[in-house]
């Protein structure tokens, strides 16, 4: 039953998190899966070993947007996304095509494969081999790699090094991927004590508060988006992820909202307003820009007297640090949510 209050008692007791054991084991299978999704695709990988670049990439259906933020700083040929149903006027019989449905269910991700296939464009499919989307999409310009999870992380990891052996992405090192992931779960397991697991620990900081997240370079940024949907799902409560210039205006409304009244009585007064909680997830970017930006943030949090955690990871290429910040954010979702008495799933990746 949902609270009003966080019982942090919670995070250590071994009832309550029996009750959200099914949340927690998701999130710590992510590893294991990554590495079956690219056990599965081994074959279907073979036959890309001949296949000459596109004029263009289009990335198309709304899971599709992991890859653009990977494919375009890198893409060597023109790369679009296209999230919304059917293609681009323009993608034809040079073009490749990249539509991946986990789960094989997607609309928009049914139509762009349709419309591709009328057109005769290469057409690289990562859906379920059983389901409708696979069917429609066989063509002679088709290559599907086979997917066994509705993981949409696992599955882009697999797409990711199709694109690669292509040449038409970075390499993305699957293994790694994976042990990122377990690294987390290792980390936030539910067994590990509040003080020594980095994902109870945020929980309780952001016990009372509003996350602000903020992630710098174009993957820590949309690792932000989906820690701040987990968050909103998993606590009923807001959850802010935007960039810099939209995040300043609400750090410094709060310095100025701050009360400084040390008699005030909370129980006769009633509930303080929630303050928010800076979270910068910390990717290892050595862009000018970005370090320059997230001094800038965290130096208006301490002016205005605003609480800030930083989430770091930066060992690895920057899908694996992605994994890693995305999982110990969602990991952390999960026990703000137990604190408060709730059981929803976290979005993200890893839904």
């Amino acid at each position: 039953m949902a609270v009003d209050f966080f019982d942090d008692r919670l995070l250590e007791d071994e009832t309550a998190l029996a009750g959200v054991d099914d949340l927690l084991r998701h999130l710590a299978e992510a590893g294991s899966r990554v590495r079956h999704e690219v056990n599965a695709a081994t074959e279907a990988m073979a036959a890309l070993a001949n296949t000459q670049r596109p004029r263009a990439v289009v990335a198309a259906g709304s899971d599709a947007r992991l890859l653009r933020a990977v494919l375009e700083p890198w893409c060597p040929v023109p790369f679009v996304a296209w999230p919304g149903p059917g293609l681009p006027g323009w993608a034809g019989a040079l073009d490749l095509v990249v539509v991946i449905a986990p789960g094989g269910h997607s609309p928009d991700a049914a139509s762009a494969a349709a419309e591709a296939v009328r057109r005769g464009c290469n057409l690289l499919v990562s859906t379920p081999a059983q389901s409708p989307l696979a069917e429609s999409s066989a063509s002679r310009s088709t290559v599907l790699l086979p997917t066994q999870t509705t993981d949409v992380l696992a599955v882009a990891v697999v797409a990711l090094q199709a694109l690669h052996t292509l040449g038409l992405g970075p390499e993305v090192d699957a293994e790694e991927v994976a042990e990122k992931l377990v690294e987390s779960a290792v980390a936030c397991a539910p067994l590990r004590n509040l003080g020594s697991n980095p994902a109870k620990d945020l929980a309780v900081e952001l016990a009372e508060a509003v996350p602000l997240v903020w992630g710098g370079s174009v993957l820590a940024a949309r690792a932000g988006r989906r820690v701040a949907e987990a968050m909103r799902q998993a606590s009923g409560r807001t959850a802010l992820a935007a960039d810099a210039d939209h995040l300043i205006p609400v750090i410094r409304g709060a310095g100025v909202n701050r009360s400084n009244d040390i008699f005030a009585d909370p129980f006769e007064d009633g509930p303080a307003e929630q303050r928010p909680v800076l979270i910068v997830l910390d990717d290892g970017s050595e862009d000018t820009t970005v370090r320059m930006t997230r001094g800038r943030l965290l130096a208006e949090a301490e002016q205005n007297g605003v609480r800030h955690r930083v989430l770091s990871c930066h060992d690895g290429g920057p899908v694996s640090r992605y994994a890693s910040l995305l999982s110990t954010g969602q990991y952390a979702a999960v026990y703000l949510g137990l604190g408060l008495g709730r059981t929803a799933l976290p979005a993200g990746e890893s839904s």
